[in-house]
This record gives structure tokens, C-alpha cells and sequence, in this order.
């Protein structure tokens, strides 16, 4: 419990110089030193929404500091730790605290720039026993609202916090560990809290001119609720280099570390990190568990511990929507056909990247569409994921007949390594058993350089070209060609978190590097794709499907313009 108290403290220390909390320094250091309005003569109530006094030598700000930083440090930690459960239960979108958090630090800031609106918002409390309500006691009302938005970096601390809260694993050690992670980002943060305070107590302009260094303090609260609502934080943290990389790097590889997930996930990991092309000791296989729906089994039927005693088994993660899974699959496939009658038993665990992957008939949808004929797990709370501690699709984890895992492989290639693994496990499992030939199946892994994986929604579209992405329906106008790997759009669309939906005259330019170009689309209507001189038209029909907007045996660069008719909703591109 020490060793992760320390390792809490240290990581929530890192966490609070990162890049990430820059556009947030600002706000706690004027805020904190800010002075307040009087409150109105005759009444009961006080500065509660604005919090403090004027400034009276030392005393001015008194206790404003540690409760901005107290606020924030414990409102994000029980948001991190607690956040999913509590939306769990309700029947609220998933980013309602941050939209509430939001909403308060704009009442807030208008609040200390106007005194008028400050006098509204306190009147209620002027009549609550008709007692005189703490002066500072806004400046923990600030706090908790930034700790609602505020989304550092997740280093390997913050990430072990995240995956307990996201699957209800708090116990003691989760507690502590996030409570010594609140005080080491807090420690930083404070410093520039006193900072504030002591320019606010020791700097003439500011005794001088309150009014203006008050109106000047909500003028940056607003300013930060706008570039939080629009993402434009993220745009800078991305600009600045993480010079904290190094430092959570070290702090991963820590023996302590690798011990804040579950010991089975950690030595997964470990193999996962470590690749060999020969059979390792990878622990022993974490259970296929929390499965929603089975295909591909009789009757729908989970496959048993008796289904797998002395087998051979390959656990493939997977979702049907991802390029790299789909052309991984054609090798598992073939394995599945030639070995099974060998003691090969293939488990395809589909754990959803998007929202829409989730639905049951789209999985099956899919699985028909790939011709999959191995048992397919729908694992839609990451049960499974997490067990094995993946992180990546597409995945594979080779369990020998004893219920080891012997090889962990993680993306494309290596294919013919892989299967030689599985031919002598089988060996040894089978004694004397005679094996078909190896498959024969052609390798697309892309070898050249191309784009990347190009998201579109406005959570991960960090390709687009004319900055930050926000949710909402409105026209686009390009403001020129976009450069290498990006894109651009024109038209009428709709934004949302995972895609792009298309409402009048919608049309999407990509600056294009690669051999072939996959769009992940779904609705009803028509796509039209120009590239090179050639266009072609798709007819888009139900779930969302890869689309092969250009299809070439070699490298191709060039502009690909894409048209899309009303209600077609596009979440990504990826490439061969």
C-alpha cells in the first residue's frame, strides 16, 4: 500500500507540470489571488459565487488558494474514479459532467466580471438561516467545476484509475491510489495558486484597480469554458512537446507499476511489448468472460471450460469495421479450416471501436460479410479487453493445450511465424499427429508509407485541416487544399463525436498517400468518389461498412474528392 501511495504521488506529480495542464494555469492563478466584490449592504448573504474579500493586507485572499486547488483535485479525482458508474445508472449522455462543469465555470466567470449578476446568483443564500455564508467558499466552487473539465494526460496511474472506475473494480488500494494521485497534482497547482495570491497581496495595480483585475479573472474563465467547449485546448497540447513523456515512460516500466493491473494483464503485456518469434512463458490465459451474445456456437452457447480442455486455442480480438482486422482475418480463417480437425479452437472476441459496433445484428452482420466461421464472442464491456489487458486492434493471443499463452501478437504481419507457433503447439499437444500443408493465403499488409488512420469524428479528427473539429450542424467552406494526409470539408454537415453526417451539398476532400482507400460509412444514399480523373459511385445501404473508394496495386498520391447525398454518416478512413 506505501509502494502505491508513492507511485500515486509521484504520477499525479508528473501529471501536474505536463503540457496538458497549461490552458488551465491561467484561470488558477488569477483566480486565486483574484479579489472580490463587497457584498450588498444590509444583507445576509456574501461574495459566495465569486469568493473572497477585498483586499485587506494578507487576509485579502486567505484561504482561496488551497480551496481553488482542493475543489479541482477532488472533483476530478471522484469524476475519474466514479464518473462512468454513477452515468451508469442514469439516464445521461456520457459527457454531461463535462458540459455541466462547463456551464458553471461561464456562470462563474460572468459572475466576476459583472457584480450585478454575482448579487443575483447569491441572493438565495442570503436567506438560508440567515447566517453569514464563508467569504472563500467560491473559490471551491471554481474548483470543482474546473475538475469537472479538466482532462489531463493519462499516464500510467491515471490509466489504471480510469480502466477501475470504467469496470467498477474500486476497493481500498484504488482509493488510495487515487487520492495520493489528487495530492501530487495538486502540489503544482497550489504553487501557482500562492503564486497568484502573493502578486494579488505584494503588486500595487492590483490593491489599485480590483474591479478590473476581478473583470480580467472571468474574462479567462470564460475564455477557457470556450476553448474546452471547442477543443481548442487540445490543439495547443498537441503544439507543445510532452517533456513529461520520459519521466511517465520511467514511471511505467517500474516493477510497482506493472503491478497497479490485474498480475495476468501485466504479464500479457509484457510478451505483448517484448515481441518473439519463438514460444515464450506468457502466464497463464485470463478467461473468456462478460460475453453478451455468442455466434457461431450451437444454439448460440457459450463455449465451455470442457470445449477447451487439452485444445490448442487462438483468441483473436477484433471489430468488423476495422480495416487492419479485415485483412488479418483471411489468415485466421484459413488456420481455423485446415487445423480445427487438428485441436485448434479459434475464439474471435469482437470488442467495439465505435458506438454503432455494439449492435448484435451489425456484428453478425459483419461476421457473414468476412465469411468467419469460428466461434465470435460480442465482448461490449471490454470484460475480456481488460483481462487480458489488450490494447489493440487487431490482436492474438496463442494458448497451448494446458492453457498457457505461449506467443502474443499484436497488428499486421508476421503471418507465416505465427502459424509455424500454431502448427507446434499443435505438435506437441498431438504427438505424431499429421498436419495438413501450410495455408497459402497472400499477406496485404501495407509495407510503404501512406496515410494514417484518419478518424472524422469530432473526438479523434485530428487530420482535418482547418483546426479543431465541434459537434453541431452548420456549412463548411475549405479554406484551401489540404496538405499532406489531411482533409478537408464544404458543405452542410452534422458533426458528432465518432462521425460525420451529411446534410446538403456535403462533399470531403483527402490529400491521399497510399495503394488503397477504405471509408467506414453507413445510411442511406449515394457516395460519389473522384480521384485521378476516374470517379465512381457507391450506394450506400444500412449499417455502416468499408467502402473501397480507391482501389491500386501500387503507391498513388493525389487529391480524392468525395460527395455525399443527405443522411450518410462517415466515421473514418484507413489504407492498404
Amino acid at each position: 500500500m506505501v509502494t502505491l501511495v508513492l507511485i500515486g504521488l509521484v504520477g499525479g506529480f508528473i501529471t501536474g507540470i505536463s503540457p496538458c495542464v497549461l490552458p488551465v494555469l491561467p484561470v488558477v492563478f488569477l483566480t486565486a489571488g483574484a479579489p472580490a466584490q463587497q457584498p450588498a449592504a444590509g444583507r445576509a448573504g456574501s461574495a459566495v459565487w465569486a469568493g473572497g474579500t477585498p483586499y485587506r493586507g494578507r487576509s485579502g485572499t486567505g484561504r482561496r488558494p488551497y480551496l481553488v486547488v482542493a475543489g479541482l483535485a477532488l472533483s476530478f479525482s471522484v469524476f475519474t474514479l466514479l464518473g462512468t458508474l454513477v452515468l451508469s445508472v442514469l439516464p445521461l449522455p456520457a459527457d454531461s459532467i463535462r458540459w455541466a462543469g462547463l456551464a458553471v465555470l461561464t456562470v462563474l466567470g460572468v459572475a466576476m466580471m459583472f457584480p450585478r449578476v454575482q448579487d443575483l446568483l447569491e441572493r438565495p443564500f442570503a436567506y438560508v438561516g440567515r447566517r453569514q455564508v464563508s467569504r472563500e467558499r467560491g473559490g471551491f466552487v471554481l474548483g470543482l467545476a474546473l475538475g469537472a473539465v479538466y482532462v489531463p494526460c493519462a499516464g500510467p496511474v491515471l490509466a489504471a484509475i480510469t480502466v477501475a472506475g470504467a469496470t467498477h473494480r474500486i476497493g481500498a488500494q484504488t482509493v488510495a491510489l487515487t487520492l495520493a494521485f489528487a495530492v501530487g497534482t495538486a502540489a503544482p497547482l497550489l504553487f501557482f495558486a500562492l503564486a497568484g495570491r502573493g502578486v494579488a497581496e505584494r503588486v500595487r495595480a492590483f490593491r489599485e484597480r480590483q474591479r478590473a483585475v476581478r473583470f480580467a479573472a472571468g474574462l479567462v474563465v470564460i475564455a477557457l469554458a470556450v476553448a474546452l467547449t471547442f477543443n481548442v485546448t487540445d490543439a495547443i497540447q498537441r503544439a507543445v512537446p510532452d517533456y513529461t513523456a520520459s519521466l511517465n515512460k520511467a514511471l511505467d516500466g517500474t516493477k510497482a507499476a506493472r503491478q497497479l493491473g490485474p498480475q495476468q494483464a501485466m504479464a500479457l503485456q509484457q510478451c505483448a511489448q517484448d515481441p518473439q518469434e519463438d514460444l515464450g512463458d506468457c502466464g497463464k490465459a485470463p478467461t473468456v468472460s462478460g460475453i453478451q451474445k455468442w455466434l457461431n456456437t450451437p444454439g448460440g452457447k457459450p463455449l465451455t471450460a470442457a470445449d477447451l480442455k487439452g485444445k490448442v486455442v487462438l483468441v483473436d480480438f477484433w471489430a468488423y469495421s476495422c480495416i487492419n482486422c479485415q485483412r488479418a482475418i483471411p489468415h485466421v480463417n484459413a488456420w481455423y479450416q485446415d487445423y480445427k480437425a487438428d485441436g485448434l479452437v479459434v475464439i474471435g472476441v469482437h470488442t467495439p471501436e465505435y458506438a454503432f459496433e455494439h449492435v448484435p445484428s451489425n456484428v453478425a452482420a459483419g461476421t457473414k460479410r468476412l465469411h468467419i466461421t469460428y466461434p465470435v464472442a460480442l465482448d461490449n464491456d471490454y470484460t475480456t479487453w481488460n483481462a487480458f489487458g489488450n490494447d489493440s486492434w487487431p490482436a492474438q493471443y496463442l494458448i497451448d493445450s494446458t492453457g498457457e499463452v505461449r506467443h502474443v501478437a499484436i497488428g499486421e504481419g508476421g503471418y507465416t511465424g505465427d502459424e509455424k507457433l500454431i502448427r507446434q503447439l499443435l505438435t506437441a499437444a498431438h504427438p505424431g499427429v499429421e498436419l495438413p500443408e501450410a495455408t497459402d493465403v497472400p499477406d496485404r499488409t501495407p509495407t510503404d508509407d501512406q496515410n494514417p488512420e484518419t478518424y472524422l469524428g469530432s473526438q479523434r479528427a485530428q487530420e482535418y485541416a482547418d483546426g479543431p473539429l465541434a459537434n453541431g450542424t452548420r456549412t463548411f467552406t475549405a479554406q484551401g487544399p489540404p496538405g499532406q494526409y489531411e482533409f478537408a470539408l464544404s458543405g452542410r454537415w452534422k458533426v458528432g463525436d465518432e462521425a460525420l453526417t451529411s446534410v446538403h451539398a456535403a462533399a470531403l476532400q483527402l490529400n491521399v498517400g497510399a495503394d488503397d482507400v477504405y471509408l467506414d460509412v453507413g445510411g442511406t444514399g449515394t457516395l460519389t468518389a473522384t480521384f485521378r480523373g476516374k470517379t465512381r459511385t457507391f450506394h450506400v445501404s444500412g449499417a455502416p461498412d468499408i467502402y473501397p473508394v480507391v482501389s491500386g496495386d501500387s503507391p498513388q498520391n493525389g487529391m480524392l474528392t468525395l460527395q455525399f447525398t443527405p443522411g450518410l454518416s462517415a466515421y473514418s478512413f484507413t489504407f492498404g
